[in-house]
Order: C-alpha cells, then sequence, then structure tokens
C-alpha cells in the first residue's frame, strides 16, 4: 500500500502542478469536503489505515482523497473508467505523500485490471471504496489471501450496490458494504440533478446536435432516468421512456412522458440514452430500424448496455471520431449510427462528470460512512448496511449551512404531537 507508487503508473507526473491548480479550483465548490477535512484533522478516524479506492480519477475525486489522507488514511486509487481518468489529476495526486495513485487515461482492460490489483496492495487494505465493484469483486476472486483484513467498504453506484447485494445472497461477500448509492440525499442530489445535468453536457458536446425538437428515448425511468428525461424536456426535446418496471413506467406517464416497448420506440427516436443498469438494452433489433443519424449514449456505469459489438457486426464502415468521443457506424442501406464514447458512461467520457458541488454531497456521505464503518465494522454482518440515517441529515444540513439556508426545527409540543397516536383534538 501507498506511500507513492512509480511513475509508470501515470501518464507524466510533469502535469501535476496544473492538477493541483484544477483541484484547488473545484475544492472551492465543496464546502461539505473542506469541513470534514477540518474534522478528520482533528479526529483523525483513518489512523494507521489503507483505504483502496477504484473511482473515476476527477478534480472532485482528489478533493475527497485528500479529506481521507487528512483523517489519517494512506489511500492507493485506481480507476473505475480509463476513459474518465485526467492525467493531471492522477499527477498531482500520485504527488502526495501517502498517496499511490495508478490510473492512466485510456489504458486497455488489462492495464485497467492490472491498476485495480495494484491498489489492493500485498498486504491488502482495511477499507475499500468502490465505484462500480470492480474492486470488490477483484478483492473476493484474485485475492481472497487479504480478506480477512478487510473491515468494509462503501459503495457509490446503483450497479455496484446490485452487484454487492447479488454477492451477500449467495453467500459470498465476505465483509459489510454501505450502499452510498441509496440515501435520499445522494438520490435527489446526484443521481437526479447530478447525472441529468451531466449525461446531457457529454451528450452535447460529443455530438454536438440541437436537442430542442428531437425525439430522445431514455431506457430506464429510475432516479437517473428521471434527471435525464427532466433536463432533455427542458432543453425542448421531445422525450419517449421504456422501462421493464410497472411502478416506474406509470411515475412516468403521471409525468406527462409517453412510455412504450423499445422496440415501438426505436423508429421514432433520434437520440437513444441508456441508464438502466443492465445489459444489452439497445441490441441489433432495435438498431435495423434506427433512423439514419440516430444518436446513441449510455448513462450506465458499464458498456454493456449498448450491444457495441452487434452495431460493429452490422456496420460495413466506421469512421472514429467524427466528433470527439464520437464514432459513426454505417451500415449496409447506407444509414449511419452515431456511437458516444465507445458506449461508455458518456458524462464521464465526454464531459466532466458531475458539478463539484454535486460531488460535494456524494463524496461527503461516503467519507462520512467510511468513517463511521472504521469505528463500527465489527457490529456489521457481511452484508450489505444502509447508510445511518443521521449521516444523511448531517449532511444534508452541512450544505445547507455554507449555502446559508436555515431550517426550522420542531418545538416540543410539535414533537409530542408526531409522537402521540392521539389525533390532538
Amino acid at each position: 500500500m501507498p506511500g507513492g507508487a512509480p511513475d509508470e503508473y501515470i501518464a507524466d507526473p510533469g502535469l501535476a502542478e496544473v492538477g493541483d491548480r484544477r483541484i484547488r479550483y473545484s475544492e472551492r465548490s465543496m464546502p461539505l469536503l473542506t469541513a470534514l477535512a477540518r474534522r478528520f484533522t482533528a479526529e483523525r478516524p483513518f489512523a494507521g489505515m489503507n483505504v483502496a479506492a477504484c473511482l473515476h480519477v476527477t478534480r472532485e475525486t482528489a478533493v475527497l482523497v485528500r479529506v481521507l489522507r487528512a483523517g489519517g488514511a494512506r489511500v492507493a486509487l485506481a480507476a473505475s473508467n480509463p476513459l474518465s481518468t485526467q492525467d493531471d489529476i492522477a499527477a498531482a495526486l500520485a504527488a502526495a505523500d501517502g498517496v499511490a495513485v495508478f490510473a492512466r487515461a485510456g489504458v486497455d482492460r488489462r492495464a485497467y485490471y492490472e491498476h485495480i490489483a495494484l491498489a489492493l496492495g500485498d498486504g491488502g487494505p482495511d477499507l475499500v471504496i468502490d465505484d462500480g465493484g470492480d474492486l470488490v469483486n477483484t478483492l473476493h476472486t484474485e485475492r481472497a489471501d487479504v480478506l480477512p483484513r478487510v473491515r468494509g467498504g462503501v459503495e457509490g453506484t446503483t450497479t455496484g450496490v446490485l452487484r454487492a447485494r447479488r454477492m451477500a445472497a449467495e453467500g459470498a461477500l465476505a465483509f459489510p458494504v454501505i450502499a452510498a448509492s441509496d440515501t435520499p440525499v445522494k438520490r435527489l442530489v446526484d443521481n437526479t440533478h447530478g447525472t441529468g445535468q451531466s449525461v446531457i453536457d457529454g451528450l452535447l458536446r460529443a455530438s454536438g446536435i440541437l436537442l430542442a425538437g428531437k425525439t430522445v428515448v431514455i431506457s430506464g425511468f429510475g432516479t437517473c432516468g428521471v434527471g435525464i428525461a427532466d433536463c432533455a424536456r427542458g432543453l425542448g426535446a421531445r422525450v419517449l421512456i421504456t422501462e421493464v418496471d410497472p411502478v416506474r413506467a406509470l411515475d412516468a406517464v403521471l409525468r406527462g412522458f409517453r412510455v412504450l416497448t423499445l422496440a415501438d420506440a426505436a423508429p421514432l427516436g433520434e437520440v437513444f440514452i441508456t441508464a438502466t443498469g443492465s445489459a444489452e438494452v439497445v441490441t441489433a433489433e432495435h438498431m435495423a430500424v434506427m433512423r439514419d443519424g440516430a444518436v446513441l449514449a449510455n448513462a450506465g456505469h458499464f458498456d454493456v448496455e449498448i450491444d457495441v459489438r452487434a452495431l460493429q457486426t452490422l456496420a460495413v464502415a466506421v469512421y472514429p471520431d467524427v466528433r470527439p468521443h464520437a464514432d459513426a457506424f454505417e451500415l449496409r442501406d447506407g444509414r449511419r449510427l452515431l456511437l458516444l464514447a465507445e458506449g461508455r458512461v458518456v458524462n464521464l467520457v465526454a464531459a466532466e462528470g458531475h458539478p463539484p458541488e454535486v460531488m460535494d454531497l456524494a463524496f461527503g456521505i461516503e467519507a462520512l460512512a467510511l468513517a463511521w464503518l472504521a469505528g463500527n465494522s465489527e457490529k456489521l454482518s457481511a452484508d450489505v448496511h444502509p447508510v445511518p440515517q443521521d449521516i444523511d441529515a448531517e449532511a444534508a444540513r452541512l450544505v445547507l449551512a455554507a449555502l446559508g439556508a436555515e431550517i426550522d426545527s420542531l418545538t416540543p409540543a410539535q414533537r409530542a404531537y408526531l409522537a402521540s397516536w392521539h389525533s390532538g383534538s
């Protein structure tokens, strides 16, 4: 585990100064993590501990890593997506004492998993932070020798939580995992508002289209899909929703969206965005009937929602990089489909992910949950656990205070009324 890693695992150590400036700029918009850095400096909740993290290597992630260091942790960081890695940020973090970074933009699948293995170190971590579940999976499948050392972990994505729950159901999970993605505050701010804005940002940067007047098909109407749909409609798009869950489909209808099957939506859509967390959502069957010029983008964590291999098979010619992070696939009948970000998560490949204000709250909850886990892991079973309710409320209060907002408090009479089963009449 860290102190430092060879420069071969980052792209260019000379980028550290630029990366540091960008980190400090983002830090100004992250009041929760700034407050936690002060608290952790005093309390040292991670003193003597190794923390392994698999996260998008961005400016906001760097602020989180510095907060963990303030709390006494030695941190090893691997990238959770090679296409979202910002090399200057990796260099800035690697220059810090007590931080090892294994991340370079654009590495292949083999190097991606090699970096995760390196972040786990020889003796293994005490705590882990994961973004999608690959680090936790690697621990269980390839580094079972260090599992007894691991006290627990925090997972920040819906996809990763689903994977951890499946592991727990099969009796395969060896330590407690806190589901940071499931808190009401994170779902509201991160999933809905953050994902909604950043996915549309990535879509527009990569495609260069005018969204107003376009028919946009969004597959998946969970908390992320809701945000994407609202943002697309706000920019003048006609939004169609496809879903497999009847409750979410009903929610979409009652919000004024048209809901239909993807097979029916495929000939109508001009832009397709997947946000399901599942696999093979957009398939060859759908691509075969899409309009000429249709744009395909994925907002899910893994690059499995759009069947890219099927698209490659259907194509008679491929025109890479017709725009940054946009490849055109020409089909036998002359139609062209535009695939964004290679089918990977578009907001972090073609744009910069969530704004700092969003990640401040998300990472603040994860940092608080990890600190709580450091002192309470022995009380928890090897299962997926919710974030303690007071952590969610505390994070919201700290952000509200930083924003200059004030809220009311219940009076003693109100507390008594709410605690009583009598009507009060």
